[in-house]
């Protein structure tokens, strides 16, 4: 696929990978999913030419899509309990799913993805282009993600978070299988990614990662 100034969006993407796997990303499974999802098409065209730097880009609304190495880390740490290629999970659920670029990357990795984002014409910008990507089996749903979460009655083999609440939500810890990880950046002005791993239904063990920063987890939906 050629854009209109040359370049070729697969030697964009192919460069990413090699950034990403010098970057430390090394679940090649992690890899093959992102290589297979176009990350220029959840940006505006003025942007396509930066669509696959390291780099978060605007998609309106005081919101980003995230940095590549973000959303491999966070799906890297999500999987990493799993064995094998392909659909290794059953369910996930995305607390913020914004443009749909990370749900995208996570279809690629379980059978069924959930997705709640409380801006909806974030949520209408995300349908467009799954559906544009032919990827059916992520569904986008306009809610408040933690109110939503407490309504749902299903549990998931792992929930990821892109926005960051103060403190670990454990009213989310309920909603993961047993030894399921919720993936999450944490904190207000210094964010780190945590990630909560359930060992039973009164019990789980929390381990830190990288230093990162996200827009902050609001409460409550607009439709603007």
């Amino acid at each position: 696929m050629e854009h209109k100034s040359g370049f070729t969006f697969q030697r964009m993407k192919d460069q990413m990978i090699e950034e990403l796997l010098n970057n430390g990303i090394k679940d090649f499974r992690v890899l093959d999913a992102m290589s297979k999802v176009e990350r220029h098409k959840f940006v505006d065209e003025a942007l396509w030419s930066r669509a696959y730097e390291n780099r978060s880009l605007s998609i309106g609304h005081r919101q980003t899509i995230s940095q590549p190495y973000i959303v491999a880390r966070m799906t890297e740490l999500l999987i990493q309990r799993f064995v094998g290629r392909g659909l290794v999970m059953k369910n996930v659920l995305e607390i913020g799913s914004g443009c749909g670029y990370q749900s995208a990357v996570l279809a690629q990795l379980s059978e069924n993805v959930l997705g709640l984002e409380r801006i909806k014409p974030l949520v209408r910008k995300s349908r467009i282009n799954l559906l544009e990507l032919r990827i059916s089996n992520v569904k986008i749903k306009h809610a408040d993600g933690f109110q939503a979460a407490n309504e749902l009655e299903q549990c998931f083999d792992g929930i990821l978070c892109a926005s960051a609440p103060r403190d670990i939500p454990t009213e989310l810890i309920p909603l993961l299988k047993k030894d399921a990880n919720l993936v999450i950046p944490v904190g207000s002005s210094n964010q780190t990614l945590t990630v909560v791993t359930k060992k039973s239904k009164q019990n789980y063990i929390t381990e830190e990662y990288d230093k990162v920063s996200f827009v902050p987890m609001l409460g409550g939906k607009t439709n603007h």
